[in-house]
């Protein structure tokens, strides 16, 4: 790691840089979502943590986005011949290592309006169905901090897909 970067800060940066009316919209959804999880079986909660395995996050949007970008400018240069398609992997890319870099671009703000969630967000509503699925009811109320690390641990195997 990069002196001056913190990783807490860089854990969840897309967030921090996000307007607190798409977070608390992003919330909300989340908040919503696991409220009426609370009365499904395990198979309904399981099935949505399967989804939530699958889902898409900004990360991997912008990845697909900026790699979509720059090739439809780069295959247009080389059909075209026209230099002006270099253009486009000439904004991509700098947009690309400003998100890398601060966590934020121009598309962000577009992608967090339409739901596009960070990886933590996704993990907190997993995780939240988890603890209704019971996947952590193993812990109990151990007063031996060994045993409720050894518990710990295993619940976690035992909850990974």
């Amino acid at each position: 790691m990069e002196p001056g970067i913190n990783a807490a800060t860089t854990a969840d940066r897309v967030r921090e840089r996000s307007p607190s009316a798409a977070n608390k919209l992003i919330d909300r959804e989340t908040e919503g979502r696991v409220l009426r999880f609370a009365t499904k079986d395990k198979e309904e909660i399981t099935r949505r943590i399967d989804e939530l395995e699958r889902e898409w996050d900004m990360e991997r949007v912008l990845e697909s986005n900026a790699s979509v970008l720059m090739l439809a400018g780069l295959g247009a240069f080389a059909i075209s011949g026209s230099k002006k398609w270099l253009i486009v992997p000439g904004v991509v890319l700098p947009f690309f290592m400003q998100h890398a870099l601060q966590g934020w671009c121009p598309p962000v703000p577009a992608f967090r309006k339409i739901g596009v969630r960070t990886q933590q967000e996704i993990e907190r509503e997993k995780y939240a169905l988890k603890v209704l699925r019971g996947d952590f009811d193993a812990l109990g109320k151990s007063d031996d901090p060994t045993s409720r690390v050894e518990k710990a641990l295993e619940a976690v195997r035992a909850s990974r897909p």
